[in-house]
């Protein structure tokens, strides 16, 4: 006799073959050739991913991007300062923006709420670690890593990383790179957590630097601060001088143009 399955148990089928069809899609648009008519649908799933960030994300304001692990819990001390981090950059009037997912990510996009500012994120579908954190006032889930670094990149005024592993130096140095070959503007981007960044910086000054692979402006354009409130203040004071960033009202949709 087959006994019914419980509404938890199918809910939770259901999520596990969404994810495992999402990763099995992202595995595949980099194995290599495949046919021509795989490939197109493949661009058209790219592209649809890409516009449902920009309409999700159009009237978000604003926004500063935190970086960081998402396997820092709540009593860790870094989670502590990714909170502060984030609270006083909303009270300064951004938008907090993260990978939407735990630890650090949580903690930013937490500290934002906890001071009635906004808090974003655009997560990444993975097998662990996936999960959106409760402290989203608007959340995009993306399949493509490239897709999601684009809208981490795309709405944000500067860049705050906190300590974090491979994904963190992934995002990182991807913005210091777009900075460095001017395919962005110089937006602030701050490391926090100093004592976690140092080897990073003095591998640079050793290594890099020292064989010329990158220039002394490349070390120098980082921000290193342990204080959430001088971070707040100096992305607050760069936006406004470099990019012309006013407090004034907010954007709103435009029904006419099915916003």
């Amino acid at each position: 006799m087959n006994t019914p399955l419980k509404t938890d148990t199918i809910s939770q089928v259901t999520e596990t073959g969404r994810l495992g069809r999402a990763l099995e899609e992202e595995r595949l648009s980099l194995d290599g050739p495949q046919s021509r008519f795989a490939e197109f649908k493949r661009a058209l799933r790219i592209f649809g991913e890409v516009i449902h960030g920009f309409r999700k994300l159009h009237f978000v304001g604003p926004c500063v991007t935190v970086f960081g692990s998402a396997r820092f819990g709540e009593d860790h001390p870094y989670y502590e300062l990714g909170r502060r981090v984030g609270a006083e950059l909303a009270k300064a009037g951004f938008t907090v923006m993260t990978g939407g997912g735990p630890g650090i990510m949580e903690a930013a996009n937490r500290g934002a709420r906890e001071v009635g500012g906004r808090s974003v994120g655009c997560n990444i579908v993975l097998p662990h670690e996936q999960a959106p954190n409760p402290y989203l006032d608007t959340f995009v889930d993306f399949r493509y890593f490239f897709v999601r670094k684009l809208m981490l990149a795309k709405y944000s005024y500067a860049f705050v990383a906190l300590p974090g592993g491979f994904g963190t130096m992934d995002e990182l140095f991807e913005i210091a790179t777009l900075v460095q070959t001017r395919k962005m503007d110089k937006f602030p981007i701050v490391l926090s957590g100093v004592e976690f960044w140092q080897p990073m910086l003095e591998f640079l000054s050793t290594s890099m630097l020292k064989e010329k692979t990158i220039d002394a402006a490349d070390i120098d354009r980082f921000i290193l601060s342990d204080s959430p409130t001088e971070i707040a203040s100096r992305v607050r004071e760069l936006a406004m001088q470099r990019f012309g960033l006013r407090k004034g009202p907010a954007a709103k949709p435009k029904w006419w143009l099915g916003e």
